[in-house]
């Protein structure tokens, strides 16, 4: 079977002899408050990413993505936004990222930026001015105001829900209400309001005049909603269709936002390029990821999967087909700042049903990991194993591969983080249910002995266990079987071996074993089960393993060892 783009329905430029850069880009994405502090004050900063420049490089990636680095209260880390067009003094200026952009730029790497466009922070100049202005104010109409309901507007105005928990509706002092979608300090925005919109479109261009090369679209599925009264209740809402008329979700007329966006990014040369979050059917994928919307949008489908052959294979099978009803090229990502690492996924995946006592265990970011039970019983080294082999299973891929700072050095999630430590407003807006993303966003070890484990100075805003020591980016590069090594035979290599946006899957006899070959010869083959496979007669010289050994030593085996991926040369 083959899988393949239609090149009927390409965009021109896709058609070109060089193809856009992001089509089949690596992208590394940095979450700037726990990649790497340069002054020493705990949090991570412009001048620590610009440290590690060199890095990067090394690594062998083609871009890098940068989470929120705006002012902020940190309410949300770093995504309530209280200036679009700045840098939070903590983490430095905007010469700063002048300096990062020409340095990243001069090692060949572009850069992408988080916009943040559903809501802003409550210090955001204009929410400041909403409130002070007051009710039927013309500052208010910029956000979501409403009276209130029951007795002297006092109840909410409906019962909705914010992601984060607890109403979505804040009461301010003079008794209105207003919508946060997310936390409490996150308000969203009108975008019915034509200020808003042209304000959006000052700050794409104050980045892209920048040398910015791409955006990632935050909830880019959220932006444009009908809150015509009477407003339905969350029963109500929850029954309505999301099929581009639901009233808060994934709306056909969001994508008006999006075209005037792209006329904005197709002025540059060469264009800046865009990428949605849009957590939606995938039916609606294509309209996000289409030439006259944003380009390209996320596929998170491997981010809740088993390490499972059936359900990869079909993952790949549908999402390729996606991209090519849209003309873009289909991404895959396995961890991001939002979900557990999916070493940790892995390592969790015999985790029974219900515990000894009979209580069945909460799971949350596609994996379990909410006591200190849940952690002793994480297979360490089988999801880590499994990590690996999954990951040189998505860099063989068509398509581009979005990586997460620390997966390189098989970074496991950090459970043991005590409550008063704690970041996530969803472990406090669930009264502690839930652990929430801080174990993912744990600073990053770059040596093996210090305070924070080189990550800065003033040691780490959210605690580093003991175990990052024997992970950290100096005990890896000095291990050739180290995971941060076989990233970077395999970002090497790639570079190499990546072709035409199509893929064949190739007959294994086996439902727990995936093999598939790139239109160069190339093939990839992964066996998730627990039994060795054979090597295909007639391939290629082994080329990388992501098991801890090297590719002349699994050659002479002549098998695919178990729970192992294994990259063959063309014949």
């Amino acid at each position: 079977m083959t899988v393949s783009i239609d090149a009927a329905r390409l965009p021109l430029d896709a058609l070109a002899d060089t193809p856009p850069w992001w089509r089949q880009a690596t992208v590394y994405q940095i979450y700037p408050r726990s990649f790497a502090d340069a002054d020493g004050d705990g949090l991570g900063d412009i001048r620590g990413i610009l440290s590690r420049a060199d890095y990067l490089a090394e690594l062998g990636i083609d871009a890098v993505w940068l989470s929120p680095f705006y002012p902020s209260e940190l309410a949300d880390g770093g995504y309530d936004v209280a200036d679009y067009r700045d840098v939070d003094p903590r983490l430095g200026t905007l010469a700063d990222v002048d300096d990062m952009l020409a340095a990243l730029h001069a090692r060949g790497l572009k850069v992408v930026i988080d916009i943040v466009p559903n809501h802003t922070s409550d210090q955001h100049a204009w929410f400041r001015e909403a409130l002070a202005a007051g009710r039927g104010s013309a500052a208010r109409e910029r956000y979501i105001f409403r009276e209130g309901s029951g007795p002297d507007g006092a109840e909410p105005p409906t019962d909705w829900t914010a992601a984060f928990g607890g109403s979505a509706w804040v009461r301010v002092a003079d008794g209105q209400w207003y919508l946060h979608s997310f936390a409490i300090e996150q308000p969203d925005l009108n975008w019915a309001h034509p200020e808003v919109r042209a304000d959006f479109v000052r700050t794409l261009r104050f980045w892209s005049d920048r040398g910015v090369d791409g955006f990632r679209i935050d909830v880019a599925h959220m932006l444009t909603k009908d809150l015509s009264e009477p407003l339905p209740s969350a029963a109500e809402l929850a029954a309505i269709p999301v099929d581009g008329n639901h009233p808060l979700l994934d709306r056909d007329d969001v994508h008006e936002v999006y075209a005037q966006w792209r006329e904005v990014f197709d002025s540059y040369d060469p264009p800046r390029t865009a990428v949605a979050e849009a957590w939606v059917a995938s039916d609606r994928v294509p309209k996000y990821a289409s030439p006259e919307s944003l380009g390209q949008s996320f596929n998170f489908d491997l981010l809740v999967a088993d390490f499972d052959a059936g359900q990869f294979r079909a993952i790949v099978t549908h999402n390729i087909d996606l991209a090519a009803r849209s003309g873009s090229s289909s991404t895959w990502v396995l961890s991001n700042h939002d979900v557990f690492r999916h070493a940790t996924r892995y390592g969790l995946r015999d985790l029974p049903a219900v515990d000894e006592d009979g209580a069945v265990p909460r799971r949350h970011g596609a994996g379990w990991l909410e006591s200190g039970a849940d952690q002793a019983r994480l297979d360490r080294v089988g999801g880590e194993r499994r990590a690996r082999a999954a990951t040189l299973f998505l860099l063989g891929l068509p398509g581009s591969a979005y990586l997460y700072q620390g997966e390189e050095l098989g970074l496991h999630e950090v459970a043991e983080i005590p409550g008063d430590q704690r970041q996530d407003p969803t472990y406090f807006r669930t009264h502690q249910e839930q652990y929430g993303r801080d174990g993912c966003r744990v600073p990053l070890p770059w040596t093996t002995e210090g305070p924070s484990f080189g990550f800065g100075d003033g040691g780490a805003h959210l605690p580093q266990p003991a175990w990052f020591a024997g992970h950290s980016v100096a005990a890896e590069e000095a291990d050739p079987d180290s995971t941060l090594s076989m990233y970077r035979r395999a970002l090497a290599l790639r570079h190499d071996l990546q072709t035409a946006e199509e893929l064949v899957w190739i007959d294994t006899d086996r439902a727990d074993v995936l093999h598939f070959a790139r239109p160069n010869g190339w093939q990839v083959v992964t066996n998730f089960g627990t039994e060795p496979y054979p090597l295909p007669e007639g391939a290629g010289a082994v080329l990388l393993t992501s098991a801890p050994v090297d590719a002349d030593a699994a050659a002479s085996t002549g098998v695919v060892a178990a729970e192992q991926t294994v990259w063959l040369a063309p014949a």
